[in-house]
């Protein structure tokens, strides 16, 4: 299961990607903008997510995803790491938060970053 060394590993491999602490927790940054965060006791993420998608997620999969209620207004939903399959489905959501904070100068960069593979 993976762990907040996880997160951070994984995040700052993230083009672009800086650490920074805001708000007493470890937040993570494309190009000076955020798309995850280890709040708490670092047990959960929270990641950028489009509100629909963010609801559907948290309904079909609550005890993976939830919304905070400091963060509802907003396009975030939070992960708990422990009901994480593995790395990869870390990195995909960290992925995923990262295309949607990241400039296009990166997106063009790096265009096939956190997407599915073709078959």
């Amino acid at each position: 299961m993976p762990d907040a060394e996880d997160v951070r590993r994984i995040a700052l491999s993230l083009p672009d990607t800086t650490e920074k602490i805001a708000w007493s927790m470890p937040t993570f940054r494309v190009a000076g903008k955020m798309f995850a965060t280890l709040p708490e006791d670092e047990t959960s993420i929270a990641v950028r997510c489009p509100k629909e998608e963010r609801d559907e997620l948290a309904l079909a999969e609550p005890g993976k995803f939830w919304i905070a209620d400091h963060e509802a207004q907003f396009a975030w939903v939070r992960v708990r790491l422990t009901a994480l399959e593995d790395e990869d489905e870390l990195r995909d959501i960290l992925a995923d938060s990262w295309r949607q904070a990241a400039p296009a100068r990166l997106l063009e960069a790096y265009p096939r970053l956190g997407l599915p593979p073709q078959g």
